[in-house]
């Protein structure tokens, strides 16, 4: 008995060993980049933002890397384990679902198979940005976790660009809805019908990924009474995390000026402005993802395509998933055809074709965008075909103004509705790529003088007479037909002013308040329609909703409870889901605040609460109003709502008729975005809550008077 139980623990004992080492010894160790000098200088302003200047484009992407990883190794880190498909080995069980993706969508295999496609400059800037991440590593060894993650290489940044890109649109509801069996869903495109989704997952975009939104305005001289062209860029995105923005201003002898926010594992600045021109992104849904019915035989070893039996492709991988210590191995096979990734399920094998498939051209076209110096430049840049998704609103020291609708929208044959599943035994529904530039919708220089875009339709961006005619767009292009609160309020405080003061422009941006033409309006009247004859709790809430202002700008007694209750709604009206059963959301959100607050109607700003370190600061706004507090944290040991996703980084830019430019921003917590030590961990918490801004410092002269640090990395 002795012996068994001694041979039963050394044998626990060699499988903890192995799960200890098994992962590392698994993974391959990337070559690095060649080894060269980076030429490069370091300001830090009074923010702790990082003002880089370097030799060339390239010298400025080591810096950018280099002063990333010190406010933010971390994160840093985590997406590059993504990029190699070793996050379960950081985040456990949600990690290994993003992993399963990256085998899923063959990452690894695009950038392998087009890598060398990319123009050599672009290159250069990758290489760089990696060797600056692979030089903070090396500097601080003991904040690396994962063993064989670096160095890094160009490869492995742009293997985030291609994992990260395609859920900005929705991609994880379709792969979601298909691996739980169920129908695909339906994108709220013209003329096609929503339908259900598939409840809330993690995706390399974090577990918000379907909340992720913005609001973003232009306007030009002839609608300011300023005579300025003005750019608002105000990004709705998880406050901390993988896609959480970074600011920062670079500078090269190669011409490369920009100032903006970027997300973690980027080498160029994303949205913001360079001396000539800017631009800013909203996020958009349209109906980018094509679902099809393979007929497998029987043996599932191959499908039929066009009268032939073709090969089913299988691969076995290994997803490493954390638990304590241990990061345990677990076997998935990924399939794929023609179409592209294969999800079987108890229905059958499902084939998925996605806008961005096989396609790493998203970093150049970045690149090149910042480097533009006029319209003609930044069209072009924007013609390559690279950046899947995404609403682009331009203005330029010209004055010229521009709403792009832009997506990698696919070439798709005309004859069959795309947005049912198709069959996959044929090619004649199989497109080959995406339409070119020409055929995106776009607003150019509208005689209304503004165009916004709050996450709506594109058929709301201009005013009347400056509007998108649908009769002109092909429905095949699935354009969405949702509608916002922000989009709604956005256009129409905007049209009911000719010529907006600075100070009005900031008092739309931070608007509260919800119009009674959207979806607000239906879901408030089926709350108060309840019966509660029976529920003298809830006719009481009833009461004070029939009161509510709506407004969330904290002044009303009604305002925290109408806003728990908007927020149980918003997804599925985002989304174009039917909205919850509005009896049961009424009790559960009445017994919540029963049960966290003692009472139903608390101050907004006492529950709804930014807070990071030892800050705790009320913040007011609402999960759908231009000032946006879009998610809550519900855990709080106060039984508080911390604010997690929502207004994060806003940039307000302006350029005078001369053509300078001046720009202010802010972001809800500090620079240093995850360095508790530091100053400028909290330092701008203040200034957010209170709608305020910074002075970018945009010029590497301005930047320097200010700057508390200069150093070399």
């Amino acid at each position: 008995m002795r012996k068994a139980l001694a041979g039963l623990l050394i044998s626990i004992a060699l499988l903890a060993v192995a799960a200890l080492v098994w992962e590392p010894l698994v993974a391959s160790e990337a070559t690095p980049p060649a080894k060269r000098s980076y030429d490069v200088e370091i300001a830090r302003d009074d923010f702790g933002v990082p003002h880089i200047k370097g030799k060339t484009d390239a010298d400025t992407a080591y810096g950018l890397a280099y002063a990333h990883a010190e406010d933010d190794f971390s994160t840093i880190e985590e997406v590059v384990a993504m990029t190699r498909g070793r996050y379960g080995a950081l985040a456990g069980q949600e990690g290994a679902q993003v992993d399963y993706v990256y085998h899923l969508l063959g990452v690894r295999d695009t950038v392998t198979r087009r890598y060398g496609e990319i123009p050599a400059d672009v290159r250069a800037m990758l290489d760089a940005y990696a060797a600056g991440l692979n030089h903070y590593a090396a500097k601080h060894p003991g904040e690396v976790r994962l063993s064989k993650l670096f160095p890094v290489n160009g490869q492995d940044i742009v293997a985030g660009f291609v994992l990260r890109a395609p859920f900005f649109y929705g991609l994880d509801s379709h792969i979601g809805a298909l691996v739980e069996g169920k129908p695909p869903p339906r994108e709220k495109a013209a003329p096609m019908p929503a339908g259900t989704r598939n409840t809330p997952r993690n995706t390399p975009l974090g577990k918000d990924a379907d909340m992720n939104g913005s609001n973003a305005w232009a306007i030009a001289p002839s609608r300011m009474a300023d005579g300025k062209t003005w750019l608002i860029s105000n990004s709705h995105q998880p406050l901390e995390g993988q896609v959480a923005w970074y600011e920062a201003v670079v500078h090269s002898d190669e011409g490369l000026q920009m100032a903006g926010a970027l997300f973690p594992g980027s080498p160029f600045v994303l949205l913001g402005h360079n001396r000539h021109l800017g631009w800013t992104n909203t996020v958009n849904r349209p109906d980018l993802v094509d679902t099809y019915k393979l007929v497998v035989s029987e043996s599932g070893d191959t499908y039929r395509y066009d009268g032939k039996w073709l090969p089913l492709q299988k691969k076995r991988v290994w997803l490493p998933v954390k638990f304590g210590p241990f990061a345990v191995p677990v076997p998935q096979t990924v399939y794929r055809s023609v179409h592209g990734p294969v999800i079987k399920n108890d229905n059958g094998y499902f084939a998925i074709r996605y806008a961005g498939i096989d396609n790493v051209k998203a970093v150049e076209q970045y690149y090149r965008n910042t480097k533009a110096t006029n319209w003609d430049e930044w069209t072009k840049s924007m013609s390559i075909g690279g950046i899947t998704g995404t609403n682009f609103i331009y203005a330029d020291k010209t004055g010229r103004i521009a709403y792009i609708y832009n997506a990698l929208f696919p070439d798709r044959a005309p004859g069959i509705d795309y947005t049912k599943v198709l069959p996959g035994d044929t090619s004649r529904w199989v497109w080959k790529g995406p339409v070119g530039f020409d055929a995106y919708p776009k607003i150019v220089a509208p005689a209304s003088g503004f165009v916004q875009n709050a996450n709506n339709t594109p058929y709301l961006a201009a005013g009347p007479g400056s509007e998108l005619d649908p009769a002109k767009i092909s429905p095949y292009l699935g354009v969405e037909l949702g509608m916002t609160n922000r989009g709604l309020q956005g256009t129409a405080l905007v049209m009911a002013d000719s010529s907006i003061t600075p100070e009005e422009l900031h008092a739309i941006k931070m608007n509260m308040r919800y119009t009674r033409a959207g979806w607000v309006k239906g879901w408030m009247d089926r709350l108060l329609a309840v019966d509660t004859r029976k529920a003298p709790v809830l006719a009481a809430a009833q009461k004070l909703l029939a009161t509510w202002d709506w407004s969330s700008d904290g002044v009303g007694r009604a305002d925290a409870l109408a806003e728990g209750l908007i927020r149980q709604a918003a997804r599925a009206s985002y989304r174009g889901d039917p909205l919850p059963d509005a009896g049961k959301t009424l009790k559960e959100v009445v017994d919540e605040f029963q049960k966290r607050f003692g009472r139903i109607d608390p101050a907004l700003g006492d529950i709804q609460r930014l807070r990071r370190g030892n800050v705790d600061l009320p913040v007011l706004g609402g999960t759908d109003t231009l000032r946006a507090t879009t998610m809550w944290d519900r855990d709080q040991p106060d039984g508080k709502f911390r604010v997690r996703h929502g207004d994060s980084f806003i940039m307000l830019v302006r350029w005078d008729a001369q053509g300078n430019v001046l720009s202010e921003s802010i972001q809800p917590y500090g620079a240093a975005t995850n360095r508790p030590s530091s100053p400028h961990y909290t330092d701008q918490m203040k200034l957010f809550v209170a709608g305020k801004y910074k002075p970018v410092h945009f010029e590497w002269a301005d930047a320097v008077k200010v700057a508390k640090r200069r150093y070399r990395p």
